[in-house]
């Protein structure tokens, strides 16, 4: 059964920065190198909100207001996903999420996934 654990979350002040990791368990590197990665963002109250998805040959979508700021990733080899957050601000605060699924188009809609992380806290002090 594949498996999904965020990391790298934590507290930073406005305008800092963190790189969040997503590894993959339970899953072999051939179907890995196959699936769509995406993150997640959500704050209580809120629906969840697409950051980027990354596809199999590495390309990647972002959702608009946040390119330049934040980067999506994949290594394969080590079966980790990767989030590059830059120049963070306080409405960047949420609870984050790695998924990964095969959908028909790599874009980061909740719906086009099955399987989650746990999710890893981000809060950015002001």
């Amino acid at each position: 059964q594949v498996q999904l654990q965020e990391s790298g979350g934590g507290s930073v002040q406005a305008g800092g920065s963190l790189r969040l990791s997503c590894a993959a368990s339970g899953i072999d590197l051939r179907d890995y190198r196959s699936w769509c990665l995406a993150w997640f963002r959500q704050v209580p109250g809120k629906e969840r909100e697409g950051i980027a998805a990354i596809d199999t040959d590495g390309s990647a979508r972002s959702t608009d207001s946040l390119k330049g700021r934040f980067t999506i990733s994949r290594d394969n080899a080590k079966y980790i996903l990767y989030l590059e957050m830059n120049n963070l601000k306080p409405e960047d605060t949420a609870m984050y999420y790695c998924a990964a699924d095969r959908p028909f188009h790599c874009n980061p809609q909740p719906k086009s996934f099955d399987y989650w992380g746990q999710g890893t806290q981000v809060t950015v002090a002001s």
